[in-house]
């Protein structure tokens, strides 16, 4: 190289490679520098004692939101609560709630009055203030992403605020796992009720099928629609590197497992945990042969949401009448049986009550609105039929509470309901699996047309079936797996 070669390339290393370089070293130092400053400024806060550690006690958080929403994941939550208090009863238990209009007491008190768990031992309270940023109505587009970005400030909250030895996501918040992993320095373990997106969501848009959450503007739409699958793909990649990072997974069914199973690769460390189903407050109703009665009964027991599918029910209904119209159909009466929780509901309600009237079936189907615990136990009892009709149902309590009262079940052929609890019980059939109208309607008149020996038959297999969702079954499980996240913690 010429010495004037060697004077321009030192001038131009000075002038903008030099500083690039530079630049490029203090951005490398940040980006590692400052997650490790975070991380010890956190430890050290993790070994100090505050008004949520006491000291050499382990602490076990539980980050879920919403804990007094009183659903079915709530009742997760308390049941999960009751099983860690009785085996590790010195430690410290923390759940991080977003509901600050209500107190610890009010939480706990709701807790009893809604599922009648009442703890053994305290829990401490961390009200979160940003929970809106986990909140669907803040994200009208691209609210997959909103959400779990959105979770990240709010596990950013929760983790700022305590710091604990174990970490479980409880409500599906899989990109705070990392967060409470690398810079908290927990041990990390979640609770997934249903994938945030799946692999049947990836293949309805790839397919171009409208659905309740891909519009038909978007299925009509090449460009539209491969935008979208494109974003779904990104989402479940970076879905699957969070969801990576836990120590121990547990799921609900056979179906989130598979899905789980695909997404975050996760084979080591993951196991079904059945959900904790009320079983015996239902098996308290008498099961005994049918009497004559006046009309048969079929019920659906579900929240009025779109997933639920309720104009299927009642066109299968429909067709059951037309079927059954020399046998009078005026004994025959569906009751539908939910709850509503804003105005969107209310909407739905009244659109299928126009679907009714124009089947000409309004006679025969009523609506039972956010009803008590106590009168769904009454139209139970007195149910011929329990009908499902939700497409690929993670799992289904619903299902569960309707082969428990001793209705014969009449479930969606898909998910939860086909792999996990419409399942031979010791080689007996336990209900009945369908996914059309017309396939409704016949294996209804099948049911009708069974003789009572029968149907009472099929109700005792399915109730002996259910034991296996009971809240001891559930305890059982749930300790077995997280067994490794508590040993760890203390070998730590």
């Amino acid at each position: 190289m010429a010495v004037g070669d060697l004077s321009r390339f030192l001038r131009l290393f000075h002038s903008f490679l030099f500083p690039g370089l530079i630049i490029c070293g203090l951005l490398c130092f940040c980006l590692i520098a400052i997650p490790w400053s975070i991380r010890a400024m956190l430890l050290r806060k993790k070994k100090s004692v505050s008004a949520y550690r006491n000291k050499n006690q382990m602490v076990i958080a539980f980050f879920h939101p919403y804990c007094n929403a009183g659903g079915g994941g709530e009742r997760v939550l308390w049941c999960a609560l009751r099983a860690l208090q009785k085996k590790y009863h010195e430690a410290t238990y923390i759940v991080y709630t977003g509901d600050e209009d209500v107190t610890g007491e009010q939480i706990l008190d709701n807790a009893f009055r809604r599922f009648n768990i009442k703890l053994v031992h305290p829990v401490k309270f961390v009200f979160l203030r940003k929970r809106y940023l986990v909140e669907a109505s803040l994200y009208p587009h691209f609210t997959l992403l909103g959400q779990s970005f959105g979770s990240l400030f709010l596990g950013w909250e929760a983790l700022w605020n305590c710091v604990p030895d174990v970490y479980i996501d409880s409500m599906g918040y899989a990109f705070t796992l990392p967060l409470f992993k690398y810079l908290g320095g927990c041990k990390v373990g979640c609770y997934v009720h249903y994938p945030t997106i799946s692999t049947d969501m990836l293949s309805i848009v790839r397919n171009q099928n409208a659905s309740f959450n891909n519009a038909t503007f978007i299925t009509r739409n090449y460009l539209l629609s491969t935008l979208k699958l494109f974003y779904y793909y990104l989402f479940a990649m970076i879905y699957g590197l969070v969801g990576s990072c836990s120590d121990v997974v547990m799921v609900n069914s056979s179906w989130t497992l598979n899905h789980i199973l695909s997404l975050w690769k996760v084979q080591s460390c993951c196991s079904i945990v059945y959900p904790p189903c009320d079983v015996k407050t239902f098996l308290d109703i008498p099961l005994h042969e049918e009497q004559m009665a006046s009309e048969a009964i079929v019920v659906s027991v579900g929240q009025f949401r779109p997933e639920k599918n309720h104009p299927l029910q009642i066109r299968a209904f429909a067709k059951l009448l037309e079927k059954m119209a020399t046998e009078h159909p005026s004994s025959l009466k569906l009751i539908l049986i939910g709850g509503c929780r804003n105005r969107d509901d209310e909407h739905r309600v009244n659109q299928l009550k126009k679907l009714c009237e124009d089947l000409g079936v309004q006679e025969n189907v009523e609506f039972q609105i956010n009803i008590p615990f106590e009168d769904v136990k009454y139209y139970l009892s007195r149910a011929m039929i329990g009908l499902h009709t939700m497409w690929n149902e993670h799992f289904g309590i619903g299902v569960v509470e309707c082969m428990a009262a001793g209705t014969v079940i009449l479930a969606h052929n898909s998910g939860g309901p086909k792999l996990d609890i419409v399942v031979p019980y010791e080689g007996n059939r336990t209900g009945f699996l369908a996914e059309s109208e017309e396939e409704y309607a016949e294996t209804m008149a099948h049911i009708l047309s069974m003789s009572p020996e029968k149907r009472l038959q099929i109700r005792k297999n399915a109730r002996q079936s259910v034991s296996r969702f009971s809240d001891q079954e559930f305890e059982v499980t749930f300790l077995a797996s997280v067994e490794k996240l508590c040993s760890l913690t203390k070998h730590h």
